[in-house]
């Protein structure tokens, strides 16, 4: 099977009206993508149509992507935090269905913050809770859930891809796999070797960022060692561009990733350049 390729909508900003839509996934599809990872729209407020109409009139695929905040933190000990949630993982599930992706990855475990508190193991027994009752949901549309750990700054439960496997080992579901960042892994793992053989089988979505966020290959990430790596792994699953600049996305979203320097800010130049990189690396790593 050839590889396939993606890249996230957040290249060209996180505005989803109808017209920023249709811009993003146009673009990424005349760049040459084969589907766009697209963060998780409230449903009570925007019309799912107005996307999956964009993506059948440029032909190309979704994926779906959402983090979870400290108001809606399904490893909490509150139920109305949990509650709320469950209700927006819930409600990405069905969003995807209403697009047609197939898959809902991102930091759905805990919130994507830093922790005042350690990690607890009731904690991690009541996001897994939820997400058994989320992946049900998956189960019956035809959905894969991703589950991605981050960085030390961005959670206490999971950071790495050992941490992450036992975690969706523990869920239990068969539609639940491990959602690996290079960015993120850069900073947590040894080695990206190591979290591709400890993510093993259950890896099933990658996130090509560089180790700054920046242009691909301007970071300190070996891509030929990782793509050679995700080939011995048999890793079937897309690989998707996610770089983003604080020239695009603005001042709240850059205040929110921790986002100071820009490193692009040209987001067509920026999906031309990654896709072409990734293919000359892919190219290097399995014969012709």
């Amino acid at each position: 099977m050839a590889q396939r390729f993606g890249i996230h909508a957040g290249v060209w900003g996180f505005d989803w009206t109808p017209a920023a839509a249709d811009r993003a996934i146009g673009a990424a599809a005349a760049a040459g993508y084969d589907l766009i990872e697209i963060p998780a729209i409230d449903r009570s407020i925007q019309d799912a149509r107005d996307t999956a109409r964009a993506l059948q009139a440029h032909g190309i695929d979704a994926s779906v992507s959402l983090a979870l905040t400290f108001d809606d933190d399904i490893s909490d000990a509150d139920a109305a935090r949990r509650e709320r949630g469950e209700r927006r993982l819930t409600e990405a599930m069905h969003f995807a269905s209403d697009i047609g992706a197939t898959f809902v990855g991102g930091v759905v475990f805990s919130a994507m913050g830093r922790y005042d508190r350690l990690p607890t193991v009731e904690a991690r027994e009541r996001s897994l809770e939820v997400l058994r009752r989320v992946a049900a949901i998956g189960e019956r549309t035809g959905v894969t859930l991703g589950v991605e750990y981050v960085n030390r700054y961005e959670s206490n439960l999971l950071n790495t891809a050992a941490q992450t496997a036992r975690f969706v080992d523990d869920i239990g579901a068969s539609n639940v796999v491990v959602h690996l960042d290079t960015f993120h892994a850069a900073m947590e793992e040894r080695s990206l070797t190591e979290a591709v053989e400890a993510a093993g089988h259950r890896l099933g979505y990658l996130h090509a960022s560089e180790s700054h966020r920046g242009i691909l290959g301007t970071g300190t990430i070996d891509w030929t060692r990782l793509l050679s790596d995700l080939a011995d792994a048999r890793f079937d699953g897309p690989i998707t561009v996610e770089s983003f600049s604080p020239v695009v996305i603005g001042d709240e979203s850059s205040i929110d990733i921790g986002l100071w320097h820009p490193h692009w800010s040209d987001p067509d130049a920026l999906a031309a350049d990654s896709l072409a990189f990734l293919r000359s690396r892919l190219a290097e790593t399995v014969p012709a």
